[in-house]
């Protein structure tokens, strides 16, 4: 892995100061810009940061930030208590988002981020780790990315025009439109 001075110059402008620890741009949106980062497991001077993959491209972070407000991570939360195969696919990639970290450097933690894998406490990170694996690795993360995409009309420029659906994922994306409305204020 390895990343250039002119994607950190990029993210450095996305983040409104220097980016710190950064080793891959993980996800590059459609229109070209860096979108996700890839980070050590530690930091330059050794502070433990297990944030394997960092949301950075505005457009995603602002959107990220409206669905929260907008309780989708309730909504979310409240289906792993009740969908088996909802919480093992988000045990799944909990185990996976640490082998891969491990992998790199292992902090000697069980965490990984977002609440995994018992709860949704940040689609920063959901979004950020669907975007960079891709559809297909952390269900609710696909459905995080297809909420922003769908709902913040970012598909085709932030987010790929391939990306699966609200509709066709099964996702209701007008059931957060009264704290969506709020949001975007």
């Amino acid at each position: 892995m390895s990343v250039n001075e002119e994607d950190l110059a990029a993210v450095g402008k996305q983040l409104g100061r220097e980016p710190r620890g950064v080793i891959d741009i993980a996800y590059r949106t459609p229109d070209g810009a860096p979108g996700v980062v890839t980070t050590s497991p530690k930091l330059p001077d050794g502070t433990p940061f297990p944030t394997l993959y960092y949301l950075t491209e505005p457009r995603l972070t602002a959107e990220a930030s409206r669905l929260e407000v907008a309780q989708v991570m309730k909504w979310m939360e409240a289906r792993l208590g009740t969908d088996a195969d909802l919480a093992a696919d988000y045990r799944a990639a909990h185990e996976h988002f640490l082998a891969t970290r491990n992998a790199l450097e292992d902090l000697g933690t069980d965490f990984s981020g977002g609440g995994m894998p018992d709860r949704v406490k940040c689609l920063h990170v959901l979004i950020a780790y669907a975007l960079a694996e891709g559809p297909g690795r952390v269900r609710l993360g696909t459905e995080a990315v297809a909420l922003a995409a769908d709902r913040g009309g970012l598909r085709g420029t932030a987010i790929p025009a391939d990306w699966p659906t609200c509709e066709s994922l099964g996702i209701d994306a007008h059931q957060f439109d009264e704290h969506y409305q709020e949001s975007a204020r």
